[in-house]
């Protein structure tokens, strides 16, 4: 065993945790292996079923020091990074999707794209409701006829004086509505502000103008985070309420795209790993033809390619984040990767975890039909996997050495 320079042995990398790799990645562990059990699980049954939103345990959220996971500590957040992100979201998605989509959304497409874009000023203002839970914040892209095409959004923002006047509506907002009539606090509002230009401007409950469509119910999963048509009628902000410069956001969106992408490829990872539990549990307990189903060949299939499918996930989602710099972009082709496999594997590990469990499998008590249900989300949201399959053979055919 040979020494490097710094003294350490040529073999420390065996000893290197890919899943948590600092003190810090293993102290949030521990954390969050506690809070789930703990807090998420016991109430994940119950919100899914009354399709409600738990701000409590949300605000809950903000007292751990997870609302603020990407913001430095000299502005009041944690100060972690891509890694931390994965885990928290993969934690609280064994458990409660909802709730990790609801999550995400605050966390990450608002705080963390609002934290790299907006000007100090904006920081003050606004950081500290966000990261303690006060605020509830969200993004808003997506439009009734404009979902991936981004460039063709017709919500407009037009200039007049010390104001912008937004007119449009936003639909499928994450944390777009509370409950059935409250709006969220605050949200990311991506609007054209001329041909070819997307800008964003931040847009507060209150305004003026600014109002719930309404809150979308019967969604086939994640029930417990709540999706909304918002409507901007003549909706009146002040001249500081654009974010960075106008014409910005398509360099906004793209950065942001990559950590929300990698976020979305981690609660599919959860997913997948709360059913391959529940899977092999019942095929130990379970028994037919006088022994454990584990024994039949079939359910030997679907736990073992489910097994070597999670962990085939696991490791190319951890790579992708250690490599993702949440301050720049370039990272695409494997943020869209990651979403494409994991949001697969996801819903396939779910559907065979129900066929291993028959009828249980179907009823609620098990849960993972509410996973199933939930997992579908992760094709659509965030990017499509047929967006996906595109920007990669676009990537790839521009740099062909990525693959290498």
């Amino acid at each position: 065993m040979s020494s490097t320079p710094n003294g350490s042995t040529s073999d420390d990398w065996r000893s290197m945790d890919l899943f948590a790799p600092t003190e810090e990645h293993r102290m949030l562990h521990a954390t969050m292996r506690d809070f789930v059990a703990n807090e998420v699980e016991p109430q994940a049954a119950a919100f899914n079923r009354d399709e409600t939103f738990n701000q409590p345990l949300f605000r809950r959220a903000g007292e751990l020091g997870l609302l603020g996971l990407t913001v430095s500590a000299d502005d009041g957040g944690t100060g972690l990074d891509a890694i931390a992100s994965v885990i928290v979201c993969e934690s609280l998605s064994t458990a409660d999707p909802g709730f990790a989509l609801a999550y995400l959304a605050h966390t990450f497409l608002f705080v963390n794209n609002f934290y790299h874009n907006a000007s100090a000023a904006q920081h003050k203002a606004v950081l500290p409701r966000v990261i303690s839970g006060e605020w509830v914040g969200g993004m808003c892209m997506t439009e009734p006829a404009v979902g991936t095409d981004v460039l063709g959004m017709q919500t407009s923002a037009r200039r007049q004086g010390d104001h912008y006047i937004i007119n449009g509506r936003k639909t499928f907002i994450t944390n777009g509505a509370l409950d059935d009539h409250t709006l969220g606090d605050v949200f990311l509002v991506y609007a054209s502000t001329g041909e070819r230009s997307i800008s964003t401007f931040l847009v507060e409950k209150g305004d003026v103008g600014f109002s719930v469509g309404q809150k979308l119910k019967e969604k086939l999963g994640m029930r417990a985070s709540m999706t909304a048509e918002l409507v901007f009628d003549d909706c009146q902000i002040s001249a500081d309420r654009l974010i960075g410069e106008e014409g910005q956001s398509t360099i906004h969106m793209m950065r942001n795209l990559e950590i929300e992408r990698v976020t979305l490829a981690a609660m599919s990872l959860g997913i997948a790993e709360r059913c391959l539990r529940v899977m092999v549990e019942y095929a130990n307990d379970r028994k037919t033809f006088g022994v454990p189903i584990r024994e039949h060949g079939q359910i030997q299939r679907y736990i073992g390619e489910s097994y070597a499918e999670y962990k085939a996930t696991k490791c190319y989602l951890y790579e992708t984040a250690r490599r993702l710099d949440l301050s720049t972009s370039g990272n695409r082709v494997d943020a869209d990767g990651v979403k494409l496999f994991a949001s697969r594997v996801a819903k396939d590990i779910a559907d065979r975890a129900i066929q291993v469990l028959g009828g249980y499998g179907y009823m609620g008590e098990y849960v993972v039909e509410r996973l199933w249900r939930d997992a579908k989300l992760l094709e659509i949201g965030g990017g499509t996997i047929e967006a996906h399959q595109k920007n990669i053979t676009k990537d790839l055919s521009r740099s062909p050495e990525l693959i290498g």
